[in-house]
């Protein structure tokens, strides 16, 4: 037996790979995320353990994997996204194998691209961006990001758990070099029904972005404005 460390995709349950259900079908343990779809963990056998992490540290979280790894049942750890993009999979796979667990890693489908994609923002588009950058809105160790870095990287930037702090994002990027013309966006709960966006500049996104709920991305680019053009020719009704 081992510890599956499983992604569930950015939000829609019907977005987890084919391999990560087949695990969740199959578990006897099942630690879940509080952002991981309800219809997911309904996926459980019904004799299975089923724990969320709401309100556990990381730590104790790490400490529950090393335990039932110990005791030969085959866990899965399902996790939001992507287990290896800010889903701290590494701490705990790192845990496991000091441990002597055995474990497995399971892609999931990653809301770098996937969320931007549902508010039909493509983070790469030819002659538009041919690169992206993903980045933490805390900062790698809480504090501010690297705006320099972030401003000079060019393309497209995915700013992850940037919501609260999306006037000091913006206010911070273009101090560093951007214009403050730079097409930006927030997608609020994507690829959810309920999910909601909205779409302006570096100067112009904190007002319009004050009602979204979490979580959420920020976009920064020219991509967005492909987007938005997207979004008016779908608008347009089609010429007979």
């Amino acid at each position: 037996m081992t510890v599956h460390l499983v992604g569930a995709g950015p939000g829609d349950p019907g977005l987890i790979t084919a391999r990560g259900l087949e695990l969740v079908r199959s578990c006897d343990v099942l630690v879940a995320d509080v952002l991981v779809a309800q219809e997911l963990i309904d996926e459980a056998p019904e004799d299975a353990i089923v724990v969320s992490r709401a309100g556990m540290k990381q730590e104790a979280v790490t400490r529950l994997l090393v335990a039932y790894g110990t005791t030969g049942l085959d866990i899965v750890r399902l996790k939001g996204g992507d287990p290896f993009v800010f889903g701290r999979g590494g701490e705990e796979a790192l845990a496991l194998a000091e441990a002597g667990i055995p474990f497995e890693i399971v892609p999931g489908v990653s809301s770098i691209a996937a969320v931007p994609a549902s508010a039909l923002i493509p983070v790469t588009h030819r002659g538009v961006s041919d690169r992206v950058t993903i980045a933490s809105g805390h900062g790698a160790d809480g504090g501010e990001p690297d705006y320099a870095s972030l401003a000079a990287a060019g393309g497209t930037l995915v700013l992850f758990m940037g919501l609260e702090r999306v006037e000091q994002l913006c206010r911070g990027l273009v101090a560093a070099g951007l214009p403050a013309s730079t097409p930006a966006a927030v997608v609020s709960r994507g690829t959810l029904p309920e999910q909601e966006s909205v779409s302006g500049t570096l100067e112009t996104l904190p007002e319009l972005a004050t009602e979204l709920e979490s979580p959420a991305l920020v976009i920064v680019g020219e991509v967005v404005a492909v987007g938005a053009s997207l979004a008016a020719a779908i608008a347009v009704p089609a010429i007979a």
